[in-house]
C-alpha cells in the first residue's frame, strides 16, 4: 500500500529543495544526511531559526520571492519565507511536511510596524512535520538574536511537541487566534489575497512585497 505522505517529500514550485541552493543550505545544516530523521528535523529547524534573518520590511512576496532556493540563498525574510525553506529542507532528506496558516495577536512588536500591519493580529505562516508517525507544528521563524533584543524567549522544538507560539505572558510574545489549514505547497493566491485584505498598509506600492525603508533589529523597543 502506498504512503499516504508519500507525496508530502516531493519537490514543489515553492518547496523546491532539488535546487543546488537549497541543497547547500541542507549540507550546511546537518552534520548527517543519514541520520534519524528527528535529529534532522531538529538540526534543520535550528537552522533556519537563526542561521536566516527574520526581516519584515523589504520582503519579497512574488512566486520566486516566496520559494525555498530564493530564501536559502537571500538568508532573509519573515515567517511566509522561513516556513517554505524549513518545509522543503525536510522534504529533501525524506521528511514529510506541509505549510500551515492562521492569525496570530503579537504582543511584541514595534510601533512602526503594528502601524503598517494596522494592529497586532497578524496573518502568520508555520510548518507540519511529521515524525515517528505524528504530525507536530514547528515554527522556525524568530531567530535568537532578534528575540534578545525584543526581551522574549526564543522558540524551542525537540521533534516530538509543536512548537507553536511563543506564550503569552513573562516574555512571551503570541497568541494563536485562527488556523487557516495545511497546505500541500503554498496556495500563492490566498497568502497574496489575505495580505492585501488584512495588511494593505504593510505591502509596498507594486503589492508583491513588503514595506522597505526600516530593519525590525533596529525597532526593539517592544510595545505591551
Amino acid at each position: 500500500m502506498t504512503d499516504r505522505t508519500d507525496h508530502l517529500t516531493r519537490p514543489t514550485e515553492f518547496l523546491d529543495h532539488q535546487t543546488e541552493e537549497v541543497q547547500t543550505f541542507i549540507d550546511h545544516a546537518v552534520k548527517d544526511r543519514s541520520a534519524d530523521p528527528r535529529t534532522n528535523a531538529v538540526e534543520l529547524y535550528y537552522a533556519v531559526r537563526d542561521g536566516v534573518d527574520y526581516e519584515v520590511y523589504g520582503a519579497p512576496l512574488t512566486r520566486e520571492g516566496l520559494r525555498a532556493s530564493h530564501t536559502a540563498t537571500t538568508k532573509s525574510g519573515f515567517c511566509l519565507h522561513k516556513s517554505v525553506l524549513y518545509a522543503a529542507a525536510v522534504r529533501a532528506l525524506g521528511i514529510p511536511s506541509r505549510l500551515v496558516y492562521g492569525d496570530v495577536r503579537n504582543h511584541l512588536a514595534s510601533p512602526r510596524l503594528l502601524e503598517h500591519v494596522g494592529g497586532d493580529v497578524f496573518f502568520h505562516g508555520l510548518t507540519q512535520v511529521h515524525l515517528e508517525g505524528r504530525w507536530v507544528k514547528a515554527t522556525p521563524v524568530f531567530n535568537k538574536l532578534l528575540c534578545k533584543l525584543y526581551g522574549m524567549r526564543a522558540l524551542e522544538f525537540d521533534g516530538l511537541s509543536d512548537s507553536l507560539h511563543h506564550p503569552h505572558g513573562g516574555g512571551g510574545a503570541m497568541e494563536f487566534l485562527t488556523d487557516h489549514g495545511a497546505f500541500d505547497d503554498v496556495p500563492y493566491d490566498f497568502v497574496l489575497e489575505a495580505m492585501r485584505r488584512k495588511h494593505p498598509k504593510f505591502l509596498d506600492a507594486g503589492g508583491t512585497g513588503t514595506v522597505s525603508g526600516g530593519r525590525l533589529a533596529d525597532e526593539s523597543a517592544p510595545t505591551r
